[in-house]
């Protein structure tokens, strides 16, 4: 399969403007009220990434990964963003994330003042049969973290639901029993995230549109491909942009 190109979105500013109107992106994702996507933050966003190969973008180029996607769309609006810092391997379950971050922090300590944090982990722990117990345990720590590195602030964390990797070539017809696993897992981490006060974004019905539309599959069969990931970004750009306009 060609790799797709780089998502592009075209993006119409209407500052000074209170009409509500439809701003056009590529790939038919648009967007329904443009007011919430003006720039009134000036400084230079810093971004955190946490996760595993559905972070890093596996089969697919950095640039159509979901953080630097994400990362491109702010400048695309004006915004200042540095590169995303990114923690993440694929493989990885919550207890291989945990002990990353503690890898990172001892080469390169992480600060505690980033504008923006992304967590989006626990299919390994599923596909290896893992506890859910152990899961959700792991996973509050890792929410944890992802609030501490966020200045604090659960406002500023992002949790992105599992993605369903049964509908994909890669489970040979198993998906009756690998959607309701990651229906379980997906439980865990949205009731912790809503006990915990993050934003959630929940991608995992979007993954599996990939059943019929292989065009939102890498070229491995089995993780998104950037037109996916800008799906994801649709869903996340209103939810950052709101946050990063706040005054606190």
């Amino acid at each position: 399969m060609k790799a797709i190109q780089l998502i592009i979105f075209t993006l119409i500013a209407l500052s000074g403007c209170t009409k509500k109107t439809d701003v056009a992106v590529s790939n038919n994702i648009t967007y329904k009220d443009s007011s919430i996507l003006k720039i009134v933050k000036s400084n230079t966003i810093r971004y955190l990434a946490l996760g595993d190969s559905y972070t890093i973008g596996e089969s697919v180029s950095q640039s159509q990964s979901f953080p630097y996607q994400l990362t491109d769309t702010l400048g695309k609006l004006g915004f200042k963003v540095a590169n995303p810092v990114i923690i993440a391997t694929t493989g990885w379950t919550t207890q291989n994330l945990i002990d990353g971050i503690a890898q990172y922090n001892q080469h390169m300590p992480l600060s505690n003042n980033y504008d923006v944090v992304t967590l989006l982990i626990g299919v390994n722990d599923q596909y290896q049969g893992l506890s859910q117990t152990l899961y959700q345990q792991n996973f509050v720590l890792l929410l944890q973290q992802a609030i501490s590195y966020a200045k604090g602030d659960k406002t500023r964390v992002f949790v992105l639901s599992i993605p369903d990797y049964g509908v994909t070539p890669f489970a040979a017809g198993e998906d009756a029993t690998i959607g309701p696993e990651i229906d379980q897992f997906n439980a865990i981490n949205l009731q912790e995230s809503r006990a915990a006060g993050v934003n959630y974004l929940d991608i995992t019905g979007i993954s599996r549109e990939a059943a019929t539309n292989h065009a939102l599959l890498a070229p491995d069969g089995l993780h998104p491909s950037g037109l996916m990931y800008a799906q994801w970004i649709a869903g996340l750009m209103p939810m950052v942009v709101s946050r990063i306009n706040k005054t606190n």
